[in-house]
């Protein structure tokens, strides 16, 4: 479930009152009321609930960040993962901008280690830039060989410049899906295109249909 966005949740004496009212606090108090009563919920139906929120900028801050999020601080404390998003610069063909550039930062994290960051592409029309990642994390990981301007794969010059780099991964799938396949080895990753054992498959859907038994309602007779 993705709440788009908390900024734009109204409370109801917001709704039912005049325009210029002053209402203090009364999303911070709908928040932390909604969390306490959703928490369990959550919980026992294995739910994944996203709330995107805005940034706002505190008055009179002299001293520090005065970047906050509505909402109050129920949000940050009951949440498990918090990450910060950024457009740090435009992606441009030409005159024509076709993506952003983002950074992402893991500032609070229950379920890993924190304060781990990402950069990746953003076009649109199209979502994250898969080939944009794979030129990335290729030459950090020395898969991909990059003398000043020009990329190179095994001995092979792939193209001069990131983005025309990144624009023949797209048009040449095979080779995109050799250097991915590299990158998942390296990473303990299981490769995406790697089919497992039927033996396998049919034993874990044995175990997976045995344990929906057994969480099942068993009828008592009259």
């Amino acid at each position: 479930i993705v709440v788009d966005s908390v900024a734009a949740l109204v409370p109801r004496a917001e709704i039912e009152g005049e325009m210029g009212d002053a209402h203090m606090g009364l999303q911070a108090r709908l928040m932390s009321q909604a969390l306490r009563k959703l928490t369990a919920a959550i919980s026992k139906s294995q739910t994944t609930l996203i709330f995107i929120n805005q940034i706002r900028m505190k008055i009179g801050v002299m001293f520090g960040n005065p970047e906050t999020t509505t909402g109050g601080n129920a949000l940050k404390f009951y949440s498990s993962v918090r990450l910060d998003i950024r457009r740090i610069e435009s992606i441009k063909e030409g005159q024509e901008v076709t993506g952003s550039r983002v950074r992402v930062k893991v500032v609070k994290n229950k379920m890993a280690p924190p304060f781990k960051q990402a950069e990746f592409d953003i076009m649109f029309a199209q979502g994250i830039s898969k080939a944009g990642e794979l030129v990335d994390l290729g030459v950090e990981k020395k898969v991909v060989e990059k003398s000043g301007a020009w990329y190179s794969y095994q001995g092979e010059r792939l193209g001069q410049g990131r983005d025309a780099v990144r624009d023949f991964l797209l048009s040449n799938q095979p080779l995109a899906r050799e250097i991915e396949g590299k990158l998942r080895d390296l990473a303990g990753l299981p490769g995406r295109t790697t089919e497992r054992p039927v033996v396998a498959s049919m034993k874990d859907e044995k175990k997976t249909e045995e344990k929906r038994e057994e969480r099942r309602p068993h009828k008592v007779g009259a």
